[in-house]
């Protein structure tokens, strides 16, 4: 056959396969034998071995035998992978849509119900309609590069229905997870123990360590499934104006979407459909963990906007932790980077929902007070939202006489400093800044992966670097004694000089990182992130005055005190500039540009559909600016920037009397650095 009528047999047969593949793994509905499907996939295996020319990456041969990778690069996703904020019953669902109504500005909302999948959240790139690149959420900005392994995957799309409805976007990001079934897993498990290994504990993370396999021909043994929630962004074709529509588009373009989804109008609606779930949860072939409600409408969830690391449109109904009990055996201190004294419990082993729990967090000494645990009660243990361990009550009848009451330290545990509680205080505090314990968990922070992120660096090493008295305090970790490093057991030159190379390459993190990895009482990311957009360099951020700190959109009073203090401390001041002179990157690169009198300084909020920015374009150009960007109104607030249908936001300007501008005027203010 010529080389053309190749070509054209090649095209035939994958999209044979890839529709027979959608048919079998997605719709359930075969509509050729085994036989049959075999067949053509020998004939494209042999078409391909003659001609290596015609292979192509998003052939179906192409899903399995690809040689191991050495490691996982990163990827950064360009619109955030947020987290859901949870609700557990039908007052805070209902607290929960009243916001949602508030902030939109509308009387009305229509919501769509969703299962929410228990499996690996991954992100899917798809550029002209072919599958470009996969990545895991990871911190939610920036994620593993999985992408030869999600091709292993038979119900992941390497491209699009050619017979769809809707027009092919220019670049797409499809949002979804990867999960087992549950029969699949079990076979897995049974085949696993059979070789001699060890068995998953569940169906997710089974799911999980799969997708990590640096040997793509494991993950694709593996009974994996893709099913796709959403898109995180669209570029050359419109975004459909409701989620249910975006979710049409994707099942049209051959992903498999969520199963029996509901369109509801009231609370009420969807809570019987939560409560529905909840009752055939167990009928399903895969976990699921909860329901997943969001707000339908595009641009009312543009409106109503994100606070912290979730989006207000969205929450997760999540279902009655399994609760088990167990026997409390002891209760263990543990001193935290900021000098918490923070109780543990220490338990019988208890399976609970596929996880052996030994531990369960006691919060702090009034919790232990008020649910009167003893050592020895037989106690009620559940997973909160199936992951964190706690004790929900003591089965007091149980109570032989023989329990012990539990009291807090007066001394710490680890350096016999004495401890502290301030009034109105829930914890109780270490009073030595210089307590090993302290030193041990702020640097398990600083390295870690949403701080300097230091590669290898894990905090047995870190613990054993303190005892060797080589680290007292962050910035030592620059200025270790590398020869004396690749001497100790365990490591050798190689090591050594990795992670050597890894403590050179934190150095250029974003400021934001290191703020984070400071340790400032009550800083996360979030807030870390604001200082770094704020104030653009270390140096301007110990110099701030409390007022300048509290003025920021999204930093309290108590917030501000805690970072105004922090560097109060000649102790901090020292330790900054040890990083400094290690060679820490200390500012971000944009504070070079030219802030822009007009804004600098000043709060922003965004409300309505703009004519020629997106949201995410406008913000980012007022932050580059100088001006803060908040998701709320308030008396902080400088100007409004009202687009077209602007909502509550705006009306609320005008209440409080706020100067309400155009995009027009914000471009303007942006275009000139005349302060007048």
């Amino acid at each position: 056959m010529a080389l053309e009528g190749l070509e054209s047999r090649t095209d035939e047969l994958r999209r044979s396969l890839d529709r027979w593949n959608l048919e079998y793994y997605v719709l359930d509905r075969p509509s050729v034998t085994d036989a049959e499907y075999d067949e053509a996939m020998n004939e494209l295996r042999a078409i391909e071995a003659e001609h290596p020319e015609l292979i192509t990456l998003d052939s179906p041969t192409q899903r399995v035998g690809i040689a191991p990778q050495s490691a996982f690069s990163k990827i950064d996703h360009p619109v955030p992978m947020l987290s859901l904020s949870n609700v557990f019953n039908e007052e805070e669902l209902s607290s929960w849509a009243i916001r949602a109504q508030r902030f939109a500005g509308v009387a009305e909302l229509s919501f769509v119900v969703e299962p929410k999948m228990d499996g690996l959240a991954v992100a899917l790139t798809y550029v002209e309609g072919q599958f470009q690149h996969g990545a895991t959420r990871g911190d939610g900005f920036v994620g593993e590069n999985i992408t030869a392994n999600l091709r292993t995957i038979k119900t992941l799309p390497l491209r699009f229905d050619a017979n769809a409805d809707f027009a092919v976007p220019t670049k797409m990001e499809v949002r979804g997870e990867v999960y087992m079934r549950k029969a699949e897993f079990a076979k897995l498990n049974e085949r696993i123990v059979a070789d001699g290994g060890d068995a998953f504990m569940n169906p997710r993370n089974s799911a999980a360590g799969s997708l990590r396999q640096l040997d793509t021909r494991i993950t694709a043994s593996r009974p994996l499934r893709l099913l796709v929630y959403g898109i995180g962004y669209v570029e050359g074709a419109p975004l459909p104006e409701t989620h249910s529509a975006g979710l049409d588009m994707l099942q049209g373009f051959g992903f498999p979407t969520p199963l029996e989804r509901l369109n509801a109008t009231t609370v009420e609606e969807v809570w019987a459909r939560c409560a529905w779930w909840l009752v055939h949860r167990d009928d399903l072939e895969f976990e699921i963990d909860g329901v997943v409600v969001k707000v339908d409408d595009i641009r009312l969830q543009e409106e109503i906007g994100f606070v912290s690391r979730e989006p207000r449109w969205a929450t997760a109904y999540k279902f009655p932790a399994i609760q088990k009990t167990t026997t409390l055996l002891g209760i263990q201190i543990n001193v935290g980077r900021t000098g918490t004294l923070n109780p543990l419990a220490i338990l019988e082993p208890v399976n609970i929902g596929g996880v052996v729990v030994k531990r369960a967090t006691l919060h702090n000494e009034d919790e232990i007070a008020r649910k009167d645990i003893r050592i020895g009660d037989t106690v009620v243990v559940q997973r909160a939202g199936d992951v964190i361990p706690q004790i929900v009550k003591v089965i007091v009848g149980s109570r032989t006489g023989n329990e012990i009451p539990f009291e807090m330290p007066e001394v710490c545990p680890v350096c016999g400093s004495p401890t502290m509680r301030e009034p109105d205080v829930a914890m109780r505090y270490c009073t030595n800044a210089a307590c090993p314990a302290q030193l041990k968990e702020h640097l398990h922070h600083f390295v870690s992966r949403t701080a300097m992120d230091i590669a290898g660096m894990g905090s047995k090493l870190t613990d054993r670097f303190v005892d060797l008295g080589w680290v007292k305090d962050a910035a030592d970790l620059f200025l270790l004694p590398w020869e004396d490093v690749a001497q100790l057991e365990g490591l050798g030159e190689k090591s050594a000089t990795n992670l050597r190379e890894a403590v050179e390459a934190s150095k250029q993190r974003p400021l934001a990182r290191l703020i984070n990895a400071l340790g400032i009482r009550h800083v996360g990311e979030r807030t870390a992130s604001l200082l770094a957009d704020r104030f653009g360099s270390i140096d301007r951020l110990m110099t701030a005055t409390l007022d300048e700190i509290n003025a920021i959109a999204g930093i309290g009073e108590v917030l501000a005190a805690s970072v105004f203090s922090f560097f109060q401390d000649p102790t901090n001041h020292t330790i900054v500039d040890k990083l400094r002179s290690a060679g820490v990157r200390t500012e971000d690169e944009r504070v070079s540009r030219q802030v822009n009198a007009n804004v600098a300084g000043k709060t922003f909020v965004l409300t309505g559909r703009l004519e020629t920015l997106t949201r995410p374009q406008a913000e980012e150009q007022l932050r580059q600016a100088g001006a803060n960007v908040s998701g709320s109104v308030s008396k902080k607030t400088s100007f409004v920037v009202a687009g077209e249908e602007a909502g509550s936001k705006a009306d609320k300007a005008r209440e409080l009397g706020l100067p309400i501008i155009t995009e027009g005027d914000m471009l303007a203010m942006l275009n000139s650095n005349d302060t007048e």
